[in-house]
């Protein structure tokens, strides 16, 4: 991908080019460059300013108040101005910082105030909801074999930006289409990467679940003058939770050895979609995750709690899509169900679905494909043993073949007879008591 300056301008807010414009606390700046300082040995200002994410006006202020202060010095640089000197520490400012950091771990890149980033998020939400047309779904599910019903009840949950319930029998494809919402969604987002709130910092970009597009000139200061290097360019984000969720994972969780605390699964979502998979296997109770998100999946905001026992308003700007196998109403009830606005059931794959799949599978697998491998699955493995067509029967099915003919040395192709054995080890004998589609 190609980031263009009009691109960035579109997406990162606008540098800030004064300390006020930071929004920050001067008494916090200047704690963060002396941290920073203590970790950036020589540094000149011009280095330590984009390794904070600022332009050096920000920081000029903060370096003269620890030079007055004895903790810092000039070792060096040209005649250019501050931004060319190179600074150190004293000893007395290493003593300082060190202390400072046994407080609160974090240095870099200046953090984004609360507030400014909810107002951040109010403005690209309002400014980034775009109908989706039923030309977008198709286009994004192109490559999946998805019944138009399904497709056309997607359309419309999307455009509500509710949240979604993908329900059915496994292995038909939910947490994938789940997974696709967001290439129906589209475009980039800025995410910061760290939140400050009133001098307690919350680390926010996450390189484990947040995706930056193509790498920005972020050495060059003109850069730094237009774009605010404190947001990090990123995809829409997209986070899945599975059965490990917990109700801990929804809340400020802090890091006592850093001071610092990290935001829930939720909040790294905002602006892009979050999945539930396996909903009502996560190892908190169902109703007990629904009742934690009853009123923000309404209001678009959460409130959390600070060790200090502050609560903080955290914008809810998640797509929230619960994916599970397991019946709805065996999960919650009904005045949770009213609330998950829009539920999608995932059906079975029709005979002429499972075939589209089977060919597209031989056609990944680069072997050719032959009907008469699946009117044998049809005639002699489903309908003879009662067992329901799965979307990812296919896949498995001839992934499982291939591997035995590797293992006995065979060509890379598909038998009746490598079928046959691959569907005794796949299919369980239980299997044979269920109803049959076909």
């Amino acid at each position: 991908m190609t980031v263009t300056d009009a691109s960035l301008s579109s997406v990162l807010p606008p540098a800030p080019l004064t300390l006020e414009q930071t929004g920050l606390d001067f008494e916090d700046v200047t704690e963060l460059v002396l941290k920073t300082l203590h970790r950036s040995v020589g540094s000149s200002g011009g280095e330590l300013a984009r390794r904070m994410g600022v332009p050096f006006g920000v920081i000029d202020s903060s370096l003269e108040r620890l030079r007055g202060l004895q903790l810092c010095e000039i070792m060096g640089g040209s005649i250019m101005g501050g931004s060319s000197f190179r600074y150190r520490l004293t000893d007395r400012g290493h003593d300082r910082a060190l202390k400072a950091l046994e407080q609160n771990g974090y240095a870099g890149v200046l953090p984004v105030p609360i507030d400014q980033y909810r107002a951040y998020l109010s403005a690209y939400t309002r400014l980034n909801t775009h109908p989706v047309a039923p030309s977008d779904i198709r286009t994004a599910f192109a490559d999946l074999v998805v019944s138009p019903q399904v497709l056309d009840e997607l359309g419309p949950a999307i455009n509500a930006r509710h949240s979604i319930f993908i329900y059915g029998p496994p292995g038909n494809g939910k947490s994938v289409m789940a997974q696709r919402v967001r290439r129906v969604l589209g475009g980039t987002i800025a995410l910061p990467y760290a939140i400050d709130v009133d001098g307690q910092i919350i680390r926010f970009f996450d390189p484990s679940v947040h995706q930056p597009v193509a790498p920005i000139d972020a050495d060059a200061d003109e850069s730094l003058l237009r774009h605010d290097h404190r947001w990090v360019h990123c995809r829409r984000p997209m986070v899945t939770v599975g059965g490990e969720l917990t109700l801990e994972a929804l809340t400020l969780r802090f890091n006592p050895r850093a001071g610092t605390y990290r935001a829930p699964v939720q909040t790294l979502a905002n602006g892009g979609v979050l999945v539930v998979d396996d909903f009502g296997r996560q190892q908190c109770p169902s109703h007990e995750l629904l009742n934690w998100w009853m009123v923000p999946l309404e209001s678009r905001v959460e409130y959390m709690t600070l060790n200090s026992g502050e609560k903080i308003e955290m914008p809810f700007e998640a797509l929230v899509i619960f994916s599970t196998n397991i019946r709805p109403t065996e999960l919650v009830d009904e005045a949770f169900l009213r609330r998950i606005r829009y539920k999608i059931y995932a059906g079975d794959p029709t005979p002429d679905d499972y075939a589209v799949i089977f060919r597209r599978c031989c056609a990944e697998q680069g072997i050719p494909f032959d009907r008469l491998h699946l009117d044998y699955l049809f005639d002699r493995v489903y309908r003879a043993r009662r067992i329901p067509l799965r979307g990812c029967h296919p896949r498995d099915l001839i992934n499982q073949a291939l591997t035995l003919a590797e293992y006995h040395g065979q060509p890379r192709r598909l038998t009746i007879e490598l079928l046959e054995v691959a569907c005794a080890g796949y299919f369980l004998v239980d299997d044979q008591a269920s109803p049959s589609v076909l």
